[in-house]
Parts: structure tokens; C-alpha cells; sequence
């Protein structure tokens, strides 16, 4: 049985969202399962089941590594894997907290794997799709051990009214923050970087 994340975890992220529009907090999951989940997305990594990430959607929808370099997979709650599943229904309960607490109306989530290779990155950017306004909360799991400052590959969040804030993806790692108002960029890394990437969204007025 694989420990599900404290209820102080997710008031943390509550009180961050509510306040800032923004949380961070380290250990959401035990070491044991980011380990497991970082060998996963690296053995399906290695299968070939990864593919290159676009940017935008329909017929703008593109792929342009100057942009985002990122490989992906995308996962479900059926999800075979056990940590796979440990984590889908940690982010279910996290969920069901932040519509207690903020009255948020999430009704879903959806994720993938996200490995960047070294060099790569994401520019500068908002994850809600301007035609479309389902996305409410981002979410990053970091799955990156013994990461330090040296190997770069920071989340850099981006506020009109501060300065802007780098993340480590350190193994553990978890930062949510609210998709239509913060932009954030990947900086590029000297190693290869993990993590379980998703949105909590709403029942939207827009098709996808």
C-alpha cells in the first residue's frame, strides 16, 4: 500500500492557491513512488512510446523545438502502472480538496510524462488555450533526483507584480498554480528532466 499524501499537504496548496494563485511543497509523494514513477516514464521512454510536444491546437497546432522541447506521454486513471495509479488518485483527492476549500468546480484531470533532454526548454507562456477555458489549475510532479542549481532546467514562474521565481525540479516536488493567470518557463537543464505534468480542469463552455 503505497502512503497517500498528509491532509496538511493539500491544506498547504489550498491556502497557497487562495492566497497567491500559486503552491509549492516538497515530498507530495513518498520517495518510493516518485523512484517508481521516474523508472516508468524512462522505460517507456526508452520503448519509443514518447513523442515531440506541440504548441497551440486545431490548425495552428505545431511542433517547434526553438519553443518547446520537451517528449511526452499522456497517462489516465487506467492507467497498469502502479505508481501511475498512486498518483492519479493522490491528485483525485488533492481535487476534491481544493473544490472543498476554494469551491473551485474541478470536475477532471488529465496528465502526461514530460522529459525534456538536455538543452531543451519551454518559453514563456499560460497553459489555457485561448479558445477554450476548461484548463483552471496547472500541476507539476517532479520525478528528478539529486537534482542541485547546477544542472539548471528551473520552472521560472512569471508575476507582473514580482519578480520572477525559479523552481528546482527537485524529485517530489509538487507546484500548482492557476492556468489562465500565471505565465512560467522551462529553462533549459544539462541533464535529462522528468516530470508528471497536469491540469485540473472545469466543465468548460468550449469544445475541445
Amino acid at each position: 500500500m503505497i502512503a497517500a499524501p498528509a491532509a496538511a499537504a493539500f491544506e498547504r496548496v489550498c491556502d497557497g492557491i487562495a492566497d497567491n494563485g500559486f503552491a509549492m511543497i516538497g515530498d507530495f509523494l513518498p520517495a518510493s513512488t516518485i523512484a517508481m514513477l521516474a523508472a516508468d516514464a524512462r522505460q517507456r521512454y526508452g520503448a519509443g512510446a514518447f513523442r515531440p510536444a506541440a504548441i497551440g491546437r486545431g490548425a495552428t497546432r505545431a511542433q517547434r523545438s526553438d519553443v518547446r522541447g520537451d517528449r511526452i506521454l499522456w497517462l489516465d486513471d487506467g492507467d497498469a502502472a502502479p505508481a501511475v495509479r498512486s498518483a492519479m488518485r493522490a491528485l483525485s483527492e488533492l481535487r476534491a480538496a481544493l473544490n472543498a476549500a476554494l469551491f473551485l468546480g474541478l470536475f477532471s484531470f488529465e496528465a502526461h510524462y514530460a522529459i525534456y533532454p538536455p538543452g531543451a526548454c519551454y518559453r514563456r507562456h499560460r497553459d489555457r488555450f485561448r479558445d477554450d477555458d476548461r484548463r483552471a489549475l496547472s500541476c507539476v510532479l517532479y520525478l528528478n533526483d539529486r537534482w542541485t542549481a547546477a544542472d539548471g532546467g528551473a520552472l521560472r514562474i512569471c508575476r507582473d507584480d514580482d519578480a520572477p521565481r525559479d523552481i528546482l525540479p527537485t524529485a517530489g516536488t509538487l507546484v500548482c498554480f492557476r492556468s489562465d493567470d500565471i505565465e512560467h518557463e522551462v529553462l533549459p537543464a544539462t541533464r535529462e528532466r522528468l516530470s508528471l505534468t497536469g491540469w485540473f480542469r472545469r466543465r468548460g463552455a468550449h469544445p475541445a
